[in-house]
């Protein structure tokens, strides 16, 4: 499998398929025991762990927000000194900044009433939003989403996934997704089936292959098509 500078690759399958380990493996949460990931062309057992992990943005399906502030969650750590522009910027690429402008203590609103009585509970959508800033704000070099917009409708997560892989134009991005009208604007997909790569290509060159992505495409257009 290659990651190539500013590629956007989707991962798709059925579930059980290998979507969510392949992407641990790309994290090198494990190295893998056949075959190799270049990331850049260079296998990425060749990269130091700790630094190769630092170029490494993830979110996953069951992210959480947490009992802090809007700054603390996005940086996770410690406050002193953050960078409020860059913190902005994080969440003007996620989407999230609209709904900052509603918040009377901005980046200092607390976030949920478990602590803090006036504390805000986001809808689902404005979470998944400032849970993707965190991965802005980190500056990765290479993006990596499991499916954290799936509790979204079709529609909402058609234009959050657009608005976020448009934002990372400049960043290599790898996201799993069931719904393929998402994967579609991916440069380059991997039909996974029992722990293996079993189609590659474009949306157009795995339609024309007619295989099980073509089936699954066939299968979801056809909700939408009277």
């Amino acid at each position: 499998m290659k990651i190539n500078p500013c590629g956007k690759i989707a991962i798709v399958g059925y579930n059980g398929a290998g979507k969510t380990t392949l992407i641990k493996l790309i994290m090198r949460l494990y190295d893998p025991d056949e075959g190799e990931i270049l990331f850049d062309g260079v296998n990425i057992k060749e990269y130091n762990v700790e630094e190769y992990r630092q170029k490494i943005g993830t979110i996953f399906q069951d992210f959480r927000i947490f009992a802090a502030t809007v700054r603390e969650n996005v940086l996770l750590d410690f406050t002193d000194g953050s960078d409020e522009e860059k913190i902005g910027n994080a969440l003007k690429k996620s989407g999230f900044e609209k709904k900052l402008l509603t918040l009377s203590d901005g980046l200092d609103k607390n976030l949920t009433a478990e602590f803090e009585e006036n504390g805000v509970t986001l809808s689902g959508g404005e979470g998944q939003k400032l849970a993707i800033a965190r991965v802005f704000y980190k500056d990765a070099r290479l993006i990596i989403l499991d499916e954290p917009s799936s509790a979204l409708d079709p529609i909402a997560e058609y234009h959050l996934n657009n608005s976020m892989l448009t934002a990372a134009e400049n960043k290599s991005v790898v996201f799993i997704s069931h719904r393929l009208s998402t994967t579609r604007i991916a440069d380059h997909i991997y039909m996974l089936e029992n722990g293996r790569i079993t189609e590659e290509g474009s949306h157009e060159e795995l339609l024309r292959y007619g295989g099980k992505y073509a089936e699954m495409w066939k299968v979801q257009s056809g909700q939408y098509v009277v």
